[in-house]
């Protein structure tokens, strides 16, 4: 008996049909058990059952993204979940401190908590929208970096011994920038000319970019910056970086004294970032994301990526990060007390 070959081709895609339906179902009935179970250690279907998003309190491209992104890539990898990040620029980072203080406290948002925002706007702000100890469960340091000092070629100074006597010979009569009144570049300076007994005049900026083409178009004369910002103006040859403030010299800048060994001996100082969800967040929840985040930082890949950016990682319990949190605030809070800073 002949086939017919027009009826057997269509049996042919017809059980091919069959064979690719099959495995799609046993595909999604294994995705779906995955998302059922969570990421391995998880509390229940944890973070499959939602997208998380870590909420940046600034605009993208500077440091703080950098470092978002990057912990939102290798947590989505870990987990096999959607991990985004969600810029919420304003307010000096207290917008989007605000957006986190006020979610829904399941783990799905999350705030990249910058040490502005947690330790010096409670203690420079009279009315501020968020209490950092009501409002928020401390999850883990995630990193910090020291600042740069850089002088402007019109300042003339070689070193900071320079810099410091030309400050004390013409009071006020230098100027630093900032990226605004109460940020760690304007915190920091203050603590330097405090530890010299020095004054300067303060001109405030609405972002480092702005500051630092004035610094290179010497309309002012200095200004504390992030690591790589500030080792990228110094290299151009548009200033020189005098010191760093951290306890050792950095590894990516070895030939740049510590602020310590410049004449302010015990001179230390960092600007940090953290990670919270918002307060009430199951505790489950908030020990599998320390465990997790924990995991990120000490891999030897990411601590790569993060001293690229002139950052360490600082893995903290959510605990010691509540107690740093704390102590950061009363420090901040003298300082500013001490200098009379105010933006009310």
């Amino acid at each position: 008996m002949q086939t017919d070959p027009l009826r057997s081709s269509q049996q042919s895609r017809l059980r091919r049909g069959l064979v690719h339906l099959v495995a799609a179902a046993a595909l999604a009935f294994v995705a779906g058990s995955a998302s059922a179970q969570g990421a391995p250690g998880s509390p229940g279907a944890y973070p499959h059952t939602g997208r998380v998003a870590i909420v940046v309190p600034f605009a993208p491209g500077g440091a703080t993204d950098i470092i978002g992104r990057l912990l939102a890539e290798e947590l989505g990898k870990r987990w096999g979940a959607a991990v985004v990040v969600d810029n919420r620029a304003g307010a000096g980072g207290n917008l989007g401190t605000e957006v986190v203080a006020r979610a829904r406290p399941d783990g799905f948002t999350l705030l990249l908590g910058t040490q502005t925002a947690l330790a010096v706007s409670p203690v420079l702000h009279r009315k501020l929208s968020y209490q950092v100890d009501k409002d928020f469960a401390p999850i883990t340091q995630l990193a910090s970096t020291p600042l740069v000092l850089l002088a402007s070629n019109k300042a003339g100074a070689q070193d900071v011994k320079d810099l410091l006597a030309a400050i004390k010979a013409r009071p006020d009569g230098l100027s630093y920038g900032t990226s605004g009144i109460g940020t760690s570049q304007h915190l920091t300076m203050l603590m330097m000319l405090n530890r010299a007994g020095g004054k300067a005049v303060h001109v405030p900026y609405k972002g480092s970019s702005q500051s630092l083409a004035d610094l290179a178009g010497q309309q002012i004369d200095m200004q504390f910056d992030n690591m790589a910002t500030a080792l990228a103006f110094a290299k151009g040859g548009k200033g020189r970086a005098l010191a760093v403030t951290s306890a050792v010299r950095s590894e990516l800048a070895p030939d740049v004294p510590t602020l310590a060994e410049s004449g302010l001996p015990g001179f230390e100082a960092a600007t940090w970032l953290g990670l919270l969800a918002p307060a009430g967040t199951p505790e489950p929840v908030v020990a599998f994301l320390h465990r997790e985040v924990t995991s990120v930082l000490v891999s030897d890949s990411v601590k790569v990526r993060l001293a690229a950016q002139g950052f360490s990682p600082r893995p903290m319990t959510p605990a010691e990060f509540r107690r740093y949190i704390e102590d950061e605030t009363q420090r901040f809070g003298e300082l500013v007390r001490v200098n009379q800073v105010s933006v009310d």
